[in-house]
């Protein structure tokens, strides 16, 4: 069987009763990998009418290793919204530690809309033709916002409606009965961490463990979102110039690179920036300040040093390395503000967020409130598409923003002190939202997504993992230096390049 082909919409028959409950697993090998198993979960596409159109969810299972000592299930997410599960289930010994793969089941799913899951599907033209968030009224970015979601809606269905994270949670819970097991632990990144806190609201006796890595905290309003965004997005930009003056493989060590950053932007607004990679596209202020915060996930300090002076200076890299570099960082300028193109995001994320923006007169104020915050990004090209993306309602907004409720049981969070995307006072709000039981641990390094960061931050989540031993109230591990990607390497493993940047998400 083939890791899933996704199974359209179902029409209405006589077996339409058997959507109320949900659906046995019929296991077969992954043809992507076959190591592992892979399944359809077959779920309502709208849970207030069970009996109606129904999708097939793609699950993929790596059974535990050391079956006699297997503790159960745990279910895995890489956030996004639009990641796919199955994908870091196949992959799970590249990420996580031999002791859980002995121990656990590691199951991932495509949610709904994602991957092999009915994908949310766009025209790549309209996608592609996303107004900047930055210079454009606000009238125009949500006429762009409508159009695109007509187009998405008439492409993919009465799922894009129906692609919210509650919905999700639910078919999570069908996903834990049909596995047949009585609880689950849960492993969420970023968007799935979001996944994780409405799982444990509305199923808090069907949870074993829960670890939140890189929190996203779910009671932010607009102005909160778009000001801790831009102070981490700064934050992480001045660990950049900070490390640039300690290492020696910064291609701008010994420059002011604030300098250097300010100059390019200013070309960047006048248009005379050229990317590059492809020096006949000028490179605008959005692009410019993407490809830095794309750096920072990584964090890809290497790469981004070589861009910034490959920008400056007008000409190619002088290496095969560090073109390679430069084409690395690259790419971040290429990703879309606005898109829907076979990624649910804004069907995802503004059914599952409130983030009103009154005027184009109270826009300009935000901007200008971000500019002051972060005096070098200016602003955080993710939390600026966030927002802008669901201008215009594209979807029904399924409800606004919630507190989680007091955690019943010991939950884990773990967040990197310069996480470029879910900023560490998000974890610290969501602990204190989640009260005595829940613990934060604080990875003292950079980027975004921490378990696989070094020994102490999955010695943290194995040891709550296998045992439900919580670490000591304060805890923090090390930062690691980052591996320089090929550049000239000190020895160690590369760490795997960072998350998408232009939704929060662990996978890209």
């Amino acid at each position: 069987m083939t890791v899933l082909a996704v199974a359209g919409l179902a029409a209405r028959g006589p077996d339409q009763a058997d959507a109320a409950r949900p659906s046995g697993l019929t296991w077969s090998t992954c043809a992507e990998n076959p190591a592992a198993d892979c399944a359809a979960l077959r779920v309502p596409v709208d849970w207030a009418d069970p009996y109606g159109p129904r999708i097939d969810v793609a699950v993929a299972r790596r059974a535990a290793a050391d079956p006699a000592r297997r503790i159960g299930v745990l279910v895995v997410n890489p956030g996004g919204p639009g990641e796919s599960g199955v994908d870091l289930a196949l992959g799970a010994p590249a990420y996580f530690s031999p002791e859980l793969l002995r121990r656990f089941d590691i199951v991932g799913f495509d949610p709904r809309g994602v991957g092999r899951s009915h994908p949310i599907r766009c025209s790549a033209d309209l996608s592609a033709a996303a107004p900047s968030p930055l210079g454009a009224r606000l009238a125009t970015l949500a006429a762009y916002n409508r159009r695109l979601a007509a187009d998405c809606r008439a492409r993919s269905g009465p799922l894009f409606d129906h692609a919210d994270t509650a919905s999700v949670v639910r078919d999570l819970d069908a996903l834990r009965a049909a596995l047949g097991e009585r609880t689950l632990s849960f492993y969420g990144v970023s968007y799935g961490t979001l996944m994780g806190q409405q799982y444990l609201a509305r199923y808090p006796q069907r949870t074993r463990a829960v670890v939140l890595d890189s929190v996203m905290d779910h009671s932010a309003g607009v102005r909160d979102f778009l000001d801790a965004e831009a102070a981490a997005a700064q934050a992480g930009f001045d660990e950049f110039v900070a490390w640039c003056g300690r290492d020696e493989l910064c291609a701008l060590r010994g420059r002011d690179v604030r300098a250097v950053w300010a100059a390019l932007l200013r070309r960047a607004a006048t248009g005379t920036l050229a990317d590059p990679v492809d020096p006949r596209r000028p490179l605008d202020t959005y692009g410019l300040l993407s490809v830095a915060f794309g750096s920072l996930y990584g964090p890809d300090w290497y790469a981004l040093a070589y861009y910034l002076q490959s920008a400056a200076s007008g000409g190619a890299a002088a290496t095969p390395a560090a073109r390679a570099a430069v084409a690395r960082a690259a790419r971040w300028s290429a990703a879309p503000a606005t898109t829907l193109a076979d990624n649910p995001f804004a069907a995802a994320f503004c059914a599952d967020w409130s983030l009103p923006v009154p005027s184009d007169r109270a826009y300009a104020g935000a901007l200008a409130r971000s500019a002051r915050i972060a005096p070098d990004m200016r602003l955080s090209p993710l939390a600026v598409t966030a927002v802008t993306a669901c201008l215009g309602g594209p979807v029904r907004t399924a409800f606004g923003q919630r507190v989680p409720p007091r955690a019943q049981q010991p939950v884990l969070l773990l967040n990197a002190r310069y996480d470029p995307a879910t900023p560490l006072a998000w974890a610290q709000t969501v602990a204190g939202h989640l009260g005595s039981r829940a613990r934060l641990v604080t990875y003292l390094g950079w980027g975004h997504a921490a378990y696989a960061r070094g020994a102490c931050t999955r010695a943290a989540v194995d040891g709550y993992l296998l045992t439900l031993t919580l670490p000591a109230a304060g805890a923090t591990c090390p930062a690691v230096e980052p591996e320089p990607f090929g550049i000239g390497r000190r020895g160690g493993p590369a760490r795997p390049a960072g998350p998408r940047p232009t939704v929060p998400g662990w996978a890209g």
